[in-house]
């Protein structure tokens, strides 16, 4: 199987309708609204390290960021993080063999006020080995907040730019027992989940169409004194 860096494109218009507000649970931690709709604030930069904890629908893993390995993709994941934007998100691109892909809002205001909300690439300074984190990019300087974790080892695409700015510490297991019965995505000749469609419907699409994806209850920094 031939995969190159187009496969881990954001495959996402950036022109789409924005779908009414969906309904929250009123049990789930709430996303910070304010600031994920203007990206402009998410401006706060990430402590050297710092941990991560996924509580998802199959249990939890925990992730720890190095930011001098790619600083501007450390700093944009902590301020996402940080301001809930991956609660309740869907890993709605798993592969098996190769990567789980997610970070497309499923709340579609938020996922349209972030579509071009682009960082500056990192240099490379890791490999994508199995469990190393990576934003997804469909070109330079286009990443933004769709990020996978590797589930082998992947060094094809270091010399595509694509930096990790960490690794999973804990519950790989986790990550690898991910739903992945849909298959790859439209774009890349599945018929998975569609990313213009989460962008465009949110969850509401994913739940009445994919009901089996796995997702993330909630993504929090963990206190350094709780490390």
């Amino acid at each position: 199987m031939r995969l190159t860096a187009i496969a881990l494109m954001m495959a996402a218009s950036l022109t789409l309708a924005i779908a009414p507000g969906l309904a929250a649970d009123p049990q789930a931690a709430q996303p910070n609204v304010e600031k994920l709709g203007n990206p402009a604030q998410l401006s706060e930069t990430a402590p050297a390290k710092y941990q991560v904890r996924f509580d998802t629908s199959k249990g939890e893993f925990i992730v720890e960021v190095t930011r001098e390995w790619a600083p501007n993709g450390a700093d944009r994941f902590y301020n996402l993080v940080k301001n809930g934007f991956y609660d309740d998100c869907r890993f709605f691109r798993v592969h098996e063999g190769f990567m789980v892909q997610f970070g497309i809002s499923g709340n579609p205001q938020i996922a349209r006020a972030l579509a071009n909300a682009r960082i500056p690439d990192d240099p490379a300074k890791k490999s994508n080995l199995r469990g190393y984190i990576t934003f997804a990019m469909g070109g330079p300087n286009t990443r933004t907040t769709q990020v996978f974790i590797s589930f082998k080892d992947n060094t094809f695409l270091d010399s595509q730019n694509f930096p990790p700015f960490g690794k999973v510490t804990k519950g790989m297991n986790v990550v690898d027992s991910l739903y992945s019965g849909y298959g790859e995505i439209p774009s890349q000749g599945g018929k998975g989940p569609d990313p213009n469609r989460i962008f465009q419907e949110g969850n509401a699409y994913l739940e009445k169409t994919f009901p089996k994806l796995d997702y993330i209850k909630t993504a929090t920094i963990i206190p350094p004194a709780a490390q």
